[in-house]
């Protein structure tokens, strides 16, 4: 040791002491315990932390550590870096050199070029792999012509026979190389499985988005509709004055609804109340309501002597029936509500205009003109197109005759009418004057429409859809039963000029109301069309035939058909859902946006449910179980 390195040693020892707090190089225990405790060359102090940890050691250690599960149990770290590291190729080098039959050439090209500084670098790494061959494989090989031996490079496995030794030890690393790939097949399964639970966690993620996406669009399409049900009921309000005149009204309504505040307490798709229909039992034929909490009509069917056929008036806010309709002679087939108008069509042929605040009042007696003289003519009577006379103190105020049939469907917007019967004719009507302004013939649509069109609707070509009474048998609800389908129009509707019907011979046809002709027949369905709704773009029909189909206006091509079991009766669609009643007890409802079907079941009918009519939330439903239920959505 030199005199330097002696010195510095001294002058460490020197410092450490004096970093105890010593100023005269002694140190006593009275001057330690006053002064800070300080271990080592450091300067960090002792903390409590410290003091806790110090503690807790024995807690610690004999604590419970978890073993790891799956590949992990069989993998240390020791194991994967000795499984992963170069040097565990060596082994394998040393054995494939010893195990070469072919002696090994000098290389002397790869020699002259390397004193060039032209080595490749594959070569050089090459070069690396023979490295780790020992001397021990170095023998001497004799020539054959007896010159002196020469010292050169053969394989051991050519000339030299292998010890116990080596080959044990040769045993061993195969074992360990083995080992070794059992490791590294286990990290690598381990890798993938880690991966296989990413892509699992992004795809969930994704799916999660994509929901989202679907509910930003439904939303969107919820304010959509919100905004045009204020537009309408803005122009609504401008557009009253203080003439009397039915009012305005609008089947494709969509809102704003403005609901009790106690109805978004409601659960969705449950039904909340319940209304009988019919005192025999009868099942419901049609029903409509002006407004949710409103006023409801509901008409069921004629069932014995006793039953009375005159449909119902319902108010919803009290859930009281407040009076009857009283006036056909029959069953009324179809009904539209709009504010506190109300329009049916019966079997007698006859559509009757109700007042709706009258309801309740005395009735006065509506007879026919056939069975009054015209001496007899009171003053104050209203003489109505046809003949017919109604008193001006009655919920009636008018009643339109012209069909020869049943009504079976009818639609009406302000002042102008549509309505369908079993004659096969669609009449167009003037509720301001009551007169019959156009008849369109379904006869003569079918049997003037283009050859090729008849022929590929498939479903009773030509007029014989239409020769004599209309009546097809239903298919099979889910409760075993049918009838005969009667109705030959199934559904009416108009759009300014354009109108839309469907008939009993499957097809759904597109009218001008200016000149009374059908310039497009939509054909696909194989069984009479029950039911239809129109909007600028699409119609959407049912029919028997178990299927909706949406349409596209312009192009008349179906753009998407929807199947069901049984064969659909009644339909109402908006931007987002259509709701539907298939011959089930339950109420199908298809959401446009995913394409996915649902059905209302709780609280619902008990036999198939067969008319519906819904706005906003608020949805109401008739069946065969001569019950009108109403459902929160």
């Amino acid at each position: 040791m030199t005199p330097k390195m002696i010195s510095n040693a001294a002058s460490s020892s020197s410092n450490t002491r004096g970093s105890l707090g010593t100023t005269n190089g002694r140190m006593d225990f009275v001057t330690l315990g006053r002064a800070p405790m300080r271990f080592g060359l450091g300067t960090r102090r002792i903390t409590s932390t410290d003091l806790q940890i110090a503690e807790a050691n024995d807690e610690l250690l004999t604590a419970d550590v978890p073993e790891p599960v799956g590949v992990a149990s069989d993998v240390s770290l020791l194991r994967g870096f000795n499984a992963t590291i170069p040097s565990s190729e060596k082994g394998k080098s040393r054995r494939r050199q010893t195990r070469n039959v072919d002696a090994p050439h000098m290389n002397l090209k790869k020699l002259g070029m390397n004193a060039r500084g032209l080595l490749a670098e594959g070569e050089e790494e090459r070069e690396h792999e023979h490295e780790s061959a020992s001397d021990d494989d170095v023998v001497v090989v004799k020539s054959r012509k007896g010159r002196r031996g020469r010292r050169t490079r053969e394989s051991l496995g050519a000339s030299v026979a292998l010890g116990k030794d080596e080959l044990r030890r040769q045993q061993k690393e195969i074992l360990r190389d083995k080992e070794n790939i059992y490791v590294r097949r286990a990290l690598m399964h381990n890798e993938i499985a880690e991966i296989t639970h990413k892509i699992d966690a992004l795809d969930a993620i994704r799916a999660q988005l994509e929901a989202d996406l679907l509910k930003l669009k439904e939303d969107e399409l919820e304010l959509d509709d919100e905004l045009e049900g204020v537009r309408e009921r803005v122009d609504f309000e401008e557009s009253v004055t203080s003439a009397r005149r039915i009012d305005q009204s609008s089947r494709r309504r969509k809102g704003p609804a403005f609901l009790p505040s106690e109805h978004d307490e409601l659960p969705p798709g449950v039904a909340f109340l319940t209304l009988p229909a019919s005192s025999q039992n009868a099942p419901l034929i049609a029903l409509d309501f002006s407004e949710p909490y409103g006023t409801l009509v509901s008409a069921a069917a004629e069932d014995g002597s006793d039953g009375d056929p005159a449909p119902r008036v319902w108010d919803m806010l009290a859930v009281e029936e407040i009076g009857r309709l009283r006036g056909h002679s029959g069953t009324v087939r179809a009904l539209q509500v709009e504010e506190h108008v109300c329009l049916t069509g019966g079997e007698d042929g006859a559509v009757r205009v109700w007042d709706l605040r009258r309801v309740g009042e005395t009735d006065a007696e509506i007879v026919s003109l056939a069975d009054i003289s015209e001496e007899g003519d009171e003053e104050g009577s209203i003489r109505a197109n046809g003949g017919v006379r109604v008193e001006p103190d009655g919920p009636c105020a008018r009643v339109l005759e012209g069909h020869s049939k049943a009504v079976t469907a009818l639609y009406f917007e302000e002042n102008c009418l549509v309505t369908g019967a079993a004659d096969k004719t669609l009449r167009q009507w003037d509720l301001t004057t009551g007169q019959c302004v156009m008849s369109m013939d379904i006869l003569w649509a079918i049997a003037h429409a283009p050859s090729a069109s008849v022929s590929a609707s498939g479903y009773l070509p030509g007029t014989a859809s239409a020769i004599g009474n209309f009546a097809f048998p239903m298919p099979p609800r889910a409760d075993n039963s049918w009838d005969m389908y009667q109705d030959f129009v199934g559904g009416v509707q108009f759009w300014g000029y354009g109108l839309v019907s469907g008939s009993g011979d499957g097809a759904v046809r597109m009218w001008d109301m200016r000149t009374g002709q059908a310039h497009r027949t939509l054909l696909g369905h194989t069984a009479p069309a029950t039911c239809l709704q129109f909007d600028q773009l699409h119609v959407i029909s049912g029919s028997l035939d178990k299927s909706i189909r949406i349409w596209d206006i312009r192009t008349g091509g179906i753009m998407e058909t929807i199947k069901f079991d049984h064969g659909v009766t009644a339909l109402q669609f908006d931007s987002r859902k259509i709701v539907a009643t298939s011959g089930e007890n339950g109420v199908k409802i298809y959401n446009r946006t995913t394409r996915q079907l649902s059905t209302l079941l709780t609280n619902g009918h008990t036999r198939p449910a067969e008319r519906l009519r819904y706005m906003d939330r608020y949805l109401a439903t008739g069946g065969m179980d001569s019950t009108v239920k109403i459902w929160a959505l």
